[in-house]
């Protein structure tokens, strides 16, 4: 049994029942994030949503068909009048014998189709045609983006799980370590080769090797929930990590993650919206332009719903144009040629932190692999000082104070260069992310 299984089982026994930990490499969290992740199936609807709102503004250009059902009952003697025509009911010798200022209520039924159909807008419909498009090439974008980074998070929580656990595993081996020195020493000290109060501070370490790793057992828990929610999945599960390899170098120089960069999803998306906001531009200017439509219009009129004793056809081309507006419609161009201005000014700032932040993960990156480098290199000197220290402290050359001096220089050495080791995983899978790329084309 190695050290991860059994430190799988010690958690289980100490949070109580659970089940067995499911084995889960770094691409395989990244792509059940992408798939999973409540973020990217709310992206996901967005952008289906965005996409038909295109398809709801294209579909005004074609014509909009009405049907209609109508009744009115009344006595007005103009309207009475009007509708026993409609109804092809009309007889003059009847309107003669009677008193037309005070008919009798008339009951009438029309059904109306009508058909309208925008022949000009002033460029108003074309332009709201091409907003609706860029919000929903905005969403597509803005979807890939929340993919990208629902995966990194889910890469970002398996890294730091993988962490913990392997921290875990270092304190067991320094307690396993320290429980033999405290064995040793207490032979000695019945031997009368040792004093007791060189025994008495190896159990202090082994005390605190021991809460240590119970604190480290808690993190772990917490990782997993954490990786677990990131994922989509229930929070109790358990997961059971690879072992993070050692950093490898960038694919790609510097300038090719910066060249990258320019057309990182988020960025697009925002580029997308300036779009969209200078249409509004041309929408507002539409209202200094004629509008000009088309109405065809048929009727059935009868005394029933439905009837069809009477019929009638219209059609109709109206035009109008607005003459004045107080001002407010050149006061509405104004203000979103200023919108559009701003908005190209946040995006062109947007874009030069897009560039800031590809350098900063640049330099992170090449920080932490040589951190790690570093870290790896103590880690050989601190293994073989103690080896050294233990080989003394046999012959009786050295204190226990050493001894466990050297044991927590190597232990530190070990977690500083597992904390590295983290960081420069984590940082290259950010590199990739920050420069508009899908995280796992990071991976080894």
């Amino acid at each position: 049994m190695n050290h991860r299984t059994t430190l799988v089982l010690t958690i289980c026994l100490a949070a109580g029942p659970c089940l067995a930990a499911e084995p889960l490499s770094l691409p395989g969290a990244m792509q059940r994030a992408r798939e999973r992740a409540h973020e990217v199936a709310a992206a996901q609807a967005r952008k289906e949503a965005a996409g038909e709102r295109a398809h709801q503004a294209q579909g005004f250009r074609w014509p909009s068909v009405r049907l209609e059902e109508n009744f009115i009952r009344t006595n007005s003697p103009a309207e009475v009048f009007a509708l026993e025509l409609n109804q092809e009911r009309f007889s003059f010798g009847d309107f003669t014998t009677s008193d037309p200022n005070h008919p009798s209520a008339l009951n009438t039924a029309i059904t109306r189709a009508e058909l309208t159909l925008p022949l000009y807008t002033g460029g108003e419909l074309s332009a709201r045609i091409a907003q609706a498009e860029a919000g929903a090439k905005a969403a597509e974008d803005s979807a890939t983006w929340v993919g990208n980074q629902a995966a990194f998070d889910a890469a970002q929580a398996y890294v730091t799980l993988a962490q913990a656990q392997e921290y875990a595993n270092l304190l067991e081996d320094s307690r396993r370590t320290i429980q033999a020195h405290v064995e040793q020493a207490r032979n000695y000290v019945e031997q009368g080769m040792l004093v007791r109060s060189e025994l008495l501070r190896a159990e202090v370490e082994l005390a605190r090797i021991e809460d240590m790793l119970a604190q480290a057992r808690g993190n772990t828990r917490i990782a997993a929930a954490n990786l677990a929610f990131r994922l989509g999945a229930d929070q109790g599960a358990e997961w059971q990590p690879a072992t993070l390899p050692s950093p490898e170098a960038p694919r790609d120089d510097l300038a090719g993650w910066l060249a990258s960069a320019s057309g990182r999803p988020d960025l697009a998306a925002a580029q997308s919206l300036v779009h969209a906001g200078e249409q509004e531009v041309k929408t507002r200017r539409a209202a200094f332009l004629p509008r000009v439509g088309l109405v065809a219009r048929g009727d059935l009129v009868d005394d029933h719903v439905f009837g069809h004793h009477g019929d009638s056809t219209a059609i109709m081309a109206q035009a109008s144009l607005n003459l004045f507006a107080g001002g407010s419609d050149r006061a509405a161009i104004r203000a979103a040629e200023w919108d559009a201005k701003a908005g190209r000014e946040d995006v062109a700032r947007f874009g030069e932190g897009v560039q800031l932040e590809v350098r900063q993960a640049w330099e992170e990156v090449a920080t932490a692999r040589a951190r790690q480098a570093t870290a790896a290199r103590a880690v050989d000197a601190a293994r073989e000082a103690e080896r050294i220290v233990a080989e003394r402290f046999s012959t009786g050359v050295v204190k226990m104070l050493d001894l466990l001096d050297a044991a927590t220089a190597r232990r530190e050495a070990e977690t500083r260069e597992l904390v590295a080791r983290a960081e420069a995983n984590t940082a290259v899978l950010r590199l990739a992310l920050v420069a508009g790329r899908r995280p796992e084309e990071a991976l080894p």
